[in-house]
């Protein structure tokens, strides 16, 4: 039985992701985030409202995941492309050393 609802449970959210757009391309999944940034705060609110909590204000913050990913394949490519030169430098270096 806890197996059905697990299961049942996991299916839901591999669901949910893939309707939601989460497992397509970075401009989709940019587009569920942006979403989800305008949704969570006011779900939030209300659900505190409900309980009768009070929660600090949420930090605003700008996050662009395929910027960042873009970021980091500049980076790796820069470091891959300079990487023979930098080879042959330490090589030179440790040759220097050597003697």
């Amino acid at each position: 039985f806890r197996f059905v609802i697990k299961g049942s449970l996991a299916g839901a959210a591999v669901y949910l992701a893939y309707d939601q757009g989460l497992l397509g391309s970075g401009t989709q999944g940019a587009e569920a985030l942006k979403k989800a940034q305008a949704a969570l705060p006011p779900a939030i609110q209300e659900l505190t409202s409900y309980l009768g909590w009070e929660l600090p204000p949420t930090p605003k913050f700008d996050f662009s995941p395929s910027e960042s990913w873009n970021k980091g394949v500049q980076t790796v490519m820069s470091a891959l492309s300079v990487a023979p030169t930098r080879a042959c430098e330490y090589t030179a270096e440790g040759w220097k050393y050597m003697k």
